[in-house]
């Protein structure tokens, strides 16, 4: 990839938080030293990772089984920003090596996060992974081993949440997801049908995992405190095929909003089940996953016109509200041969090239000197490829990162809010019905 394609991102990106993030690393405890990043009177060697040669880190993701597809494109994501850190002198003087470890289920996830973090070519931390089930179990493993761990697609708000040390996100939780879905609902949705959204038919159904029970969970929270009744939460196992008795329960419940938490596998049957059913909801909105995908879509053709979802930043986004965005598809296309398939890669590119910018910071891979160094990010709101901004709680979590809603119009998914944000304007039907009835 050119430099000219990257280097505008990571420039502007350094400039903003170098000036304000290294004060405050020179009071974490046990810092110090040159421009080698060894803590001073500590008597502690650095990380394999932080030898002259090269830094060797983790990268977590399903590269195969049922969740390769999204894993695969979130990993591009990180890919990218290593690339450009290395095109430009790398961190601390060092080049960027990712050292692949394939996720596939839970089990899979903690043999690799073990062979990562030992023997001689033991990785400084680990970036992952995609999919919320796999993060809880690797991040719990890395947590006992003292290894950070950068998270920057999953979403289960039990991430960061238990209390864990070394454990940081990027990217927005499920909270944030659940509670945009239902003011999708209440505040775009609801008047577009002209339609008083308390007495609309809202049903809930979501995946058995921690990260649609975590949406699901934030979705009933935020209709009970607008005042909106809940239809039916429903939950199902990942790539069920018992889906006759999910339409019928629905179809029981009267929905016609579908609030729908689900992987890739999961979505092409449902729609497929109702068309075979003759019934459809009046819509259904997505919270990320694989509603965001191309070959989602592909998939179901004119089905998802109008399907509505919550997730990252699409690429089809007002380019003020995530700027760099353009040019992140174009040198993605340059180096993949094909257009991004859904915003994961910018989310994760985004995630990570914060992080990355933190470890060059700390120039050591010591677990409280990388604490010190992300909990000092201050990057404002808007100045991401993204949108989004970083700053990190005591939890790990960003607090500045912020999911969109989108629609499926014309073959892309377009952000339709907010305002500052939008591509396009809500439509108020999906698949075969274009308008809301009248």
């Amino acid at each position: 990839m050119p430099p000219a394609a990257r280097r505008p991102l990571l420039a502007g990106l350094a400039a903003l938080l170098l000036p304000v993030a290294r004060p405050a690393l020179g009071q974490a405890p046990g810092m110090g030293g040159g421009a080698g990043g060894a803590p001073t009177g500590t008597g502690q060697a650095l990380p394999p990772a932080a030898t002259p040669g090269e830094w060797r880190l983790g990268a977590l993701f399903p590269f195969t089984g049922p969740f390769a597809l999204m894993g695969d494109e979130a990993y591009r994501g990180l890919e990218m920003a290593a690339d450009e850190r290395n095109e430009a002198g790398g961190l601390a003087g060092r080049q960027i090596r990712l050292l692949r470890g394939d996720a596939s289920d839970q089990t899979q996830a903690v043999s690799e996060v073990r062979r990562l973090t030992s023997g001689e070519g033991r990785v400084a931390c680990v970036f992952g992974t995609a999919v919320s089930a796999l993060a809880l179990t690797a991040s719990q493993v890395t947590e006992a081993l003292g290894t950070p761990y950068f998270e920057l697609g999953a979403i289960a708000d039990a991430l960061t949440g238990r209390g864990a040390r070394y454990v940081f996100r990027s990217c927005p939780r499920a909270t944030d997801f659940g509670r945009l879905s239902v003011d999708a609902v209440a505040d775009h949705l609801a008047p577009a049908w002209k339609a008083d959204p308390r007495a609309l038919r809202i049903t809930i159904l979501a995946e058995d995992g921690p990260y649609g029970q975590s949406v699901a969970a934030a979705q009933e929270d935020r209709l009970r405190a607008r005042g909106i009744p809940l239809a039916a939460r429903l939950a199902f196992p990942s790539r069920t095929t018992d889906l006759g008795t999910l339409l019928g329960q629905l179809r029981a419940a009267r929905a016609e909003v579908v609030l729908h938490s689900a992987y890739p596998g999961d979505v092409v049957p449902f729609f497929r089940a109702m068309r075979e059913a003759r019934w459809q909801p009046r819509m259904v909105i997505g919270a990320g996953g694989a509603y965001s995908l191309s070959d989602t879509a592909r998939s179901l053709g004119n089905e998802i016109e109008g399907v509505m979802n919550v997730d990252v930043t699409p690429f089809a986004t007002e380019e003020a509200a995530a700027p760099g965005a353009g040019l992140f598809a174009e040198a993605y296309k340059r180096k993949y041969g094909a257009e991004p398939r859904s915003g994961h890669s910018l989310a994760t590119y985004a995630g990570a090239a914060i992080f990355l910018e933190a470890l060059g910071r700390a120039s050591s891979a010591e677990k409280e000197r990388l604490r010190a160094a992300v909990l000092a990010t201050d990057l404002p709101e808007g100045k991401a490829v993204t949108g989004w901004g970083a700053r990190f709680d005591e939890s790990g979590q960003n607090t500045r990162a912020r999911p969109l809603l989108a629609q499926w119009q014309d073959g892309r998914l377009v952000t339709v809010a907010p305002a500052v944000a939008a591509a396009g304007k809500l439509r108020g039907g999906f698949g075969a019905v274009r308008t809301a009835p009248p």
